[in-house]
This record gives structure tokens, C-alpha cells and sequence, in this order.
């Protein structure tokens, strides 16, 4: 391992600015934490008045809370690719969940390496990265990093869905909740995370150390421990305050396609609002608890006095907001997030309203430890607002959406939503906080619209094509098996068939009366990418025109390969 490379010069100039202390001079070392799917309903950033969240709120109190952070994008794969490269989707072409990191980013180093690089050692539990590990940036890991498989046992109820039945193939597998008559050490899952990053808290150490800690929940499923429900009786449960259930009445068109969305529907159909909204709550009731465990160990162990916190979360989270369920808009509910930090020797209790983007957190951590940020990542650190919450900053967040021309921008007081089709959304944040007054086509704003419309990413790359080998497979079933009939529920979307037989095949879609559509042959190793949607089913048959298997669509693109006879 390369030794640290000395920066005294900088050192000394962030010591003068007060940017460093002499503690930070001294390496410290970055516990860095990330919550899943978590939006602002914590205590101390106020989005739900029955939230129960002591240890974040505890560790607001003893660092920054910013209470103006937004994801780089409001999905999982992008926000969590630009956290760790520092590198924005619209540079970095990671728009969605369905690519791969490292088919875009190949060669990007990301933090725990950069650290790893400049004499620290990095390691990491639980999910930080989106559902794999990039063990080769990692000094250690648990699981195993190995297995590229970031989580530990969990305990999963035998019998799924427990509490709301599946509406369609359109229905994403995890959408279901229920109180578990488990313990915390049978739940598993972020218990066995924190437990191990505690171990690494306790311990010494001979270097300083980069320390991922990835809390799952409030992530679906919302499966907890039953104590974490008993504090949120169910009679009790409100709406979190930004519904309104006429909010869709001044949106644009494109705004009005992500709004009555089919989850938040089928919920309510299902006579299930209240209860989902009970299971988010005691699942981050459940996140908070971990939390805690962490801030222990740190509390009572050696490297209390010389570890920066961040904690964060990937992107926020409707219920029923905006009549739409889940993530993937611009609203403040889905691209707000948590975001403290705690500099040893730093500001405590204090907050800052300023508009950041978690996107800053890698050169902003390079700043605080004295190091060279790359030069390619982004330049707007927060080690000057972590001095001064109220020091000038002209920036502006910007969240990218899943296309190119579409994004949320956020300043201080006003947030603006541009889509593909050109479409806008404009909000006074500070007198509509929950994005109530669409006043994009009010008159006297047209100069505001032109204002924010500049913070716009510039040079936006195109969305790449995800390569066929990083698709997910379906499953393949073969002759003799009864084919359903096709039940097509929801948009469409690519699969990509692959005949790994030595003989062409031919493919047939089955209608939901059972009949059959032919779309031509299928040669060996010759892929054929067709438009499909969630619940077609496709039958592959040989030569002689007998039926050899099918597949049923799910809810993504995916690949289907044909296996060899």
C-alpha cells in the first residue's frame, strides 16, 4: 500500500482558513454512514410529527445538520454511484438502477480506494454501493467481499406477501410489510452490520480508517422486530404532512404521468395506507436503533475524539405524496435527504440551510483529512460551510431524473423541476415547503424560471446501453410445464432473447386468451431485442414446432437465454 502523501502546505493553509483543526491535521479517520430509501421523516428535520429517531437526532446535535441536502438522483444505482465517485449522473452516464456502475465507470476510483491509496484503511459493511461490493476497493468487508454480495443473513417471514397481496407483475417483489416476532439478533440483516462495525469502532487500529456503514431499512421490505411497530399504534397513524389530496391539479402533464401512480392505488384499494405508513416508521424507528449501536461503540471506544460522522441517506421516499408511492421524481419528498456531519473539535447543534448536494461529500471529505481530491470529481466542497453554515454559496442541487434534459434544481428558497418534453414546475420553498402552488406559469416568475433554468447540467451524456451480459436473466422454464397465458400490466420495456442451442428456435408471444403471435426465428448466438412488458410470456419452440420452454416477463429489462440442449 502506497504511504500517505504529505500535504503540509495544504494543511496549513485549511488550519489558517479554520477550515482543519490540529486534531484533523492528524488523520482522522471517516466513518461514513448511509441509510436506504430514508426521506426527511427524522426528528430533527421535522417531515412527520410521529417519527421516533433519538440517535439521529442525537447525532444532529453534536455535529451540521443540513437541512437543504438533496440526492444526486432520486434512485438508488445513480445517487449511489455519484456519492462514492464524487462523479454527477449527467457526467458520469449512470442514469438508472438497471446499469452497472463499472460498465460506465470502469476505471473510476471511488472513495474507500482513494482512501485505501492514501495510507488509510478502508472497509465497509452492508449495502453502500447498489447491491455489490467492488471488492477490489476495499481493504475488508463484511460479508465477505469477495461474494460481491453486501448483505448478511436476514430473516425473511416464509409466507409472502404477508400483508399486501401482489396487484400485478408490475408490483416490485419487496413492496410488503409486517411486524416480525423476532429479536433484533434474529432479524439480522443490519444488526450483523452494525454489530460488525461496532467490532471495528472497539479496536485499534494502525492506521487511520475509512469506515462504510450501510444501514438497509428503512429499504423495503418494511420487516422489523414487533417492538419497533409498538410505538406507532395503528389507530393513531397520519398521513405524512405534505399529502394534499388535490395536489395534482396544477401540474404539468408530465408532472400529472408520476403522480396517481399504480402503487399508491392498489394501497389504498387494499385498505393498507395506514398500515405501510406504520411499517415506514417503524422501520426507521428500527434504522435509528442501529444507529445507536454504531454511536456507541464509537462513543466508548479510542477513536471517539479523532473520527468524522457523515451520515446520509440515497434518495427520499413518497407516501402517498403527490399521490404517488416509492421514488423516482423531483419533489422535495423524494430528492431531500438527511445529511449530518461531525468534525472532531467542529460545530455542534448547528444547522445549515444552504443547498447542497451529496455528490460534494468526496471532496469534501478529502478536504477535512488534508488529502488531494481527484481532479475530476466535484468541486464544491462543504469544508467551508462546516466552518460558517452561513458562509456565501452560489451553488445551487441539482438532481438529475432518469433522462438527460430532465432535473430538479433546489436554492435556498425556490425549486424548480424541468422535464423532456419541457415541461416546469416552480415552488417558493419558503412559503410552500411541500410543493403545494406550481407557479411555473405565473408571469411575474418567468425571471426566476430563468434563473434556475441556468443551473441546468451542461453537456449532458447520453444514456448508454446496458450491456447485455449486465442484464438480469429470466427464468428459464422448460417443456412440460403448463404456459400461462400473458397478463401485460404496466409499461413497456426490452428483453433480449439469446438461443444458446445449436439449432434456431423460434419465438411466440402468448396473448392472455392463450393465442400465439410468431416473431420469427431466433439463430444460435444471434441476440434478438424486442419491446415487451411485465407479465408476457414468450414460447420458444425448435424446427419441428414443438413447444421447448418459455419465459415470463417480469417488471425490467432483462435478458432471456435459450440454454443449450
Amino acid at each position: 500500500m502506497n504511504n500517505p502523501s504529505p500535504m503540509p502546505a495544504l494543511l496549513l493553509f485549511l488550519a489558517i482558513c479554520g477550515l482543519v483543526s490540529p486534531l484533523q491535521a492528524r488523520n482522522p479517520n471517516v466513518l461514513f454512514i448511509s441509510v436506504d430509501d430514508l426521506n426527511d421523516w427524522i426528528g430533527c428535520l421535522g417531515g412527520h410529527p410521529q417519527t421516533k429517531t433519538p440517535n439521529f437526532d442525537r447525532l444532529a446535535q453534536s455535529g451540521m445538520l443540513f437541512t437543504n441536502a438533496h440526492c444526486a438522483s432520486p434512485s438508488c444505482n445513480p445517487s449511489r454511484t455519484a456519492v462514492f465517485t464524487g462523479i454527477p449522473p449527467s457526467r458520469s452516464g449512470v442514469y438508472h438502477n438497471g446499469q452497472k456502475m463499472r460498465d460506465a465507470l470502469p476505471d473510476t476510483e471511488i472513495i474507500p480506494k482513494f482512501f485505501s491509496r492514501h495510507g488509510y484503511w478502508s472497509a465497509g459493511a452492508g449495502k453502500l454501493l447498489h447491491y455489490f461490493i467492488d471488492a477490489a476497493s476495499w481493504d475488508d468487508y463484511f460479508p465477505a467481499k469477495e461474494k460481491e454480495n453486501p448483505f448478511p443473513p436476514t430473516f425473511d417471514p416464509p409466507n409472502r406477501p404477508v400483508s399486501l397481496p401482489v396487484g400485478g407483475p408490475w408490483q416490485y417483489v419487496e413492496t410488503d410489510w409486517a411486524a416480525l416476532n423476532v429479536s433484533d439478533e434474529r432479524c439480522g440483516g443490519d444488526w450483523s452490520v452494525t454489530k460488525w462495525i461496532g467490532e471495528q469502532l472497539q479496536r485499534p487500529h494502525a492506521k487511520p480508517f475509512f469506515l462504510g456503514c450501510g444501514i438497509y431499512r428503512p429499504h423495503e421490505p418494511w420487516f422489523v422486530p414487533e417492538e419497533y411497530f409498538k410505538p406507532f399504534p395503528l389507530e393513531s397513524i397520519q398521513p405524512g404532512p405534505g399529502f394534499k389530496e388535490d395536489d395534482l391539479d396544477d401540474l404539468p402533464p408530465a408532472g400529472k404521468k408520476l403522480g396517481p401512480n399504480r402503487y399508491f392505488e392498489h394501497i389504498r384499494k387494499q385498505g393498507q395506507w395506514k398500515q405501510a405508513i406504520q411499517a415506514y416508521l417503524a422501520s426507521i424507528h428500527y434504522a435509528d436503533a442501529m444507529l445507536g449501536r454504531v454511536l456507541d461503540a464509537l462513543e466508548h471506544g479510542p477513536h471517539r475524539d479523532n473520527t468524522i460522522v457523515v451520515l446520509w441517506s440515497d434518495h427520499g421516499w413518497h407516501l402517498g405524496e403527490k399521490q404517488h408511492w416509492q421514488k423516482y421524481t423531483g419533489w422535495r419528498i423524494c430528492t431531500r435527504v438527511p445529511l449530518i456531519i461531525r468534525v472532531p473539535g467542529g460545530k455542534a447543534g448547528v444547522v445549515c440551510d444552504q443547498p447542497v448536494c451529496l455528490t460534494d461529500l468526496f471532496h469534501t471529505l478529502a478536504d477535512l483529512c488534508g488529502l488531494p481530491a481527484p481532479e475530476n470529481i466535484s468541486t464544491h466542497s462543504l469544508a467551508p460551510l462546516l466552518q460558517n453554515p452561513g458562509a456565501p454559496w452560489p451553488h445551487a442541487a441539482v438532481t438529475q431524473l432518469n433522462a438527460p434534459e430532465e432535473y430538479a434544481v433546489s436554492t435556498r428558497t425556490w425549486r424548480y423541476i424541468h422535464y423532456r418534453n419541457g415541461d416546469e414546475e416552480l415552488y417558493d420553498i419558503a412559503n410552500d415547503p411541500h410543493e403545494w402552488a406550481n407557479l411555473a406559469a405565473k408571469p411575474e416568475h418567468a425571471a426566476k424560471l430563468t434563473e434556475l433554468r441556468a443551473f441546468a447540467p451542461r453537456n449532458p451524456v447520453p444514456i448508454p446501453q446496458v450491456p447485455v451480459a449486465s442484464l438480469l436473466g429470466l427464468k428459464w422454464h422448460p417443456a412440460g410445464e403448463i404456459v400461462p397465458p400473458s397478463k401485460p400490466d404496466g409499461g413497456t420495456f426490452d428483453v433480449v432473447f439469446i438461443n444458446e442451442r445449436a439449432q434456431p428456435v423460434e419465438l411466440l408471444w402468448s396473448s392472455p386468451k392463450g393465442t400465439t403471435k410468431s416473431y420469427g426465428p431466433l439463430k444460435p448466438g444471434m441476440p434478438k431485442r424486442l419491446s415487451t412488458r411485465p407479465g408476457a410470456v414468450w414460447i420458444v419452440r425448435d424446427a419441428a414446432q414443438e413447444p421447448i420452454g418459455y419465459f415470463q416477463v417480469g417488471d425490467r429489462t432483462s435478458k432471456a437465454v435459450i440454454p443449450a440442449q
